[in-house]
Parts: C-alpha cells; structure tokens; sequence
C-alpha cells in the first residue's frame, strides 16, 4: 500500500514538519485578529483571502520555471525557507495590516514550492498510482495539521493565552522541514522516470515545452472557478466554532480532529479514485462540501456545529488529492509545472473573492447566508463538473 519512492516519503515527511507548525497558528488566527486584535469578519477575510491569492498566482510563475528548469528541487527549497521564516514573525504583530504582511510572506513561499514539489511529485507516479501518492502526500500534509493543533492545544493548557509565544515557537518545525528538502532526490535516473511518469520515450519527446494545453484541461479550470467562488477561507468556520464554543482555547483540538478525518479519507479517496475514476471522487467531495456548508448555515450548537467540521474533512479527502492526479492525468508530461500553477492560481483567486465575498455577507446579513451562499454555489459546480468536463484519456 505504501510501497513509494523515497522522494514521496521524504515530500510527505516536509509536509508534515511545515503542516505542523502552520496549523499551530491557522486555527487561531480569527480569534487572534478578531479578538485581540480588533479586526472584523471583512479584514479576516481580506488577509485569508490575499494570502491563498498571492500563493496561487505565485504557482504559475514557479510552475513555468520548474518546466524549464534542470532541477527543481532549490526552487522548493527556497519556497519552504521564506515559509519557516515568515511564520513566527505573526508573535510580534500589533494591527491586522502587520498579520495581513506576514501571511502574504509566508503564502509568498508556498506559492514558489508548490508546483514544482507537485511537478516532483508527478515524476515519481504512474498512472496508476497517481492518485494514491497524491493522496499520500495529502494525508502527511494533514498529520502534521493533527500534530501541530495538539501541540498548540498542550501548550495553551499549561501556558493560557501565550498565543503569541506559541507563535514563535513555529520556527522549530519550520527549520526541520528545510533541513529535509536537502535529503530529497533531484529526480530519477531516465529510464525510471520514464516508467514512473508512464510516459515512453517517444512521448517525451513529443510533449515540447511549447505544447498546447488539452480542452479538457480548459474546462476542468473553468468548474473549478465556478467552485472556488464559494469556498472561502476554512477561517469562518473557526471563527463561527470560536463564538460557539465561547473561547480559542479548544479550538486547535477541534481543527487536529478535522485533520485526523483528511488524513485518513485522503489515503482511501486517492486509492478510490484510481479504480473507479476521478471525476466521480471528485463530485463526491464536491457534494459533501455543500452539504457541510449548508449544515453551518442552518446550525448554532456546538455539538451539531462540530459534528458538521468533521464530516468536512471528507471533502479534503476525497478532492484535494484527486484533483491534482487529474490535473496530471490531463496535462501534458512536459507542462506539469504550469498546469499546476494554473491549479492552483484558480484556487487561490477564487478564494479571495470568495473569502472577501463571504466577509461582507456575514457582516451585511449573517452567517447563515453567507454559508448557505457557499453552498449553492458548490451544488452548481458539480453539476458542471459532471456535464462539462469529459473522463480524461490516460495513456500509458
């Protein structure tokens, strides 16, 4: 089941030290900037929303350089350090503007690794396995969001409220993570490559750089952006668990429990959608999405609240990594790098329109709406996605 390369081991181990140091922090950021801070739910979802953007429109540029460059692996290296670096900086902060700067920063570098870590990725998949590395890597990146909000949550048990020194305490997994991406190959020799890309030789050849990109891929972006506009940042969720459980305190144990959920689903929803198709995965998460959003419009008790905030990490693992092994079903061997710069640009400029979209209706007309919004939108998307975008064809 776990028979992959040690590239894919090492990738999935660096996900998880800088999941874990992110995750330290993300759960606490709305009642952090909201709380202690002063901002509103408009200023939280301008910073989330900015900081996905910038990540996301970064991934085609580094996408670009990583197809035509030798070796990917510094401009991961580079994306990891800007990361570890940027993050504890949020401890000294003192206005919403200083936490908006640092989280760009800190997107800014995984914006620069993302796509060439998942271009990496890509090289050491067959067709047949994609969906399971990709879910893999999915499931590590989530492990380290389980262990990072049960740290956080350890700390603040026997140091209330010392947010701020929890912050700076990141850098620790931080810097593990960057000493990792030294460890990881380059590539592998040809003829692996090859074999693992499931890709002949001749097909190489033929997949120049200057390749058009298939109308398959076009419209896969294209329900993907209808989706995105109504997924905002997870940020409202939390922020609506905060007010109903009345404190931050518990918060990070309820978003490691999440995380324990996306994990576990990751692995079995990548599998899942290497057998019976990854449109279908895809749709399922896509469906769960909206229902998690419209039982968040409709509920106010903590307890339904959070049973609903479990059920959403099907979602995560049933989409996320099986979104990315389409993508590299779809695209062009030579064009990975860009295609998942593409990825994830929508993703990210989707979310800040909706995150900023989503700010304003909870101020203007309640949670509620805003969330039932969100899943209407999610519905109509999925339709899309099963009507418009066509199985793809997977050559081996």
């Amino acid at each position: 089941m776990f028979r992959f390369p040690r590239a894919v081991w090492l990738l999935g181990w660096v996900s998880l030290a800088t999941d874990s140091a992110t995750e330290a922090i993300y759960p606490l950021l709305p009642f952090f900037l909201t709380r202690v801070l002063g901002a509103g739910a408009v200023s939280l979802g301008v910073v989330e929303g900015a900081a996905e953007a910038v990540n996301s429109v970064l991934k085609i540029w580094s996408g670009r350089v990583a197809d035509r460059a030798r070796a990917k692996r510094p401009l991961v290296l580079f994306g990891y350090s800007v990361s570890s670096i940027a993050r504890p900086f949020i401890a000294i902060t003192t206005s919403w503007t200083q936490v908006f700067a640092v989280r760009v920063l800190d997107r800014v570098g995984k914006g620069v690794r993302g796509a060439p870590r998942d271009a990496m990725l890509a090289a050491w998949a067959t067709p047949a396995t994609r969906g399971s590395v990709y879910g893999f890597h999915r499931a590590m990146d989530h492990l380290g969001a389980v262990v990072g909000p049960l740290l956080a949550s350890l700390f603040l048990f026997f140091f209330p409220d010392r947010y701020r020194t929890l912050f700076a305490l990141t850098i620790v997994p931080g810097a593990i993570a960057v000493t990792l991406v030294f460890f990881v190959p380059e590539s592998a020799p040809d003829r692996e490559r090859g074999v693992a890309a499931g890709v002949s030789p001749a097909r190489r050849t033929a997949d120049a750089p200057a390749m058009k990109m298939p109308r398959e891929f076009t419209a896969l972006m294209l329900v993907l952006t209808r989706f995105t506009l109504g997924k905002s940042s997870d940020a409202f969720l939390l922020l609506k668990l905060t007010d109903a459980a009345g404190s931050a305190r518990w918060v990070p144990l309820m978003w490691s429990a999440l995380h324990v959920v996306k994990a576990t689903v990751s692995v079995a929803g990548g599998r899942w959608s290497d057998r019976i198709g990854r449109r279908t995965v895809i749709a399922i998460g896509w469906l769960v999405y909206a229902a998690v959003y419209a039982g968040f419009a409709m509920s106010a008790a903590l307890p339904a609240l959070l049973a609903w905030f479990l059920v959403y990490g099907f979602y995560f693992g049933f989409a996320e990594g099986t979104e990315k092994a389409l993508v590299a079903d779809i695209a062009p061997a030579s064009r990975l790098g860009v295609a998942f710069g593409v990825y994830n640009a929508v993703a990210g400029i989707g979310a800040l329109a909706a995150s900023v979209v989503f700010g304003l209706l909870w101020s203007a007309f309640g949670a509620a709406i805003a969330f039932g919004v969100g899943a209407a939108l999610a519905l109509a998307a999925t339709a899309l996605l099963v009507l418009v975008v066509p199985l793809p064809r997977q050559s081996l």
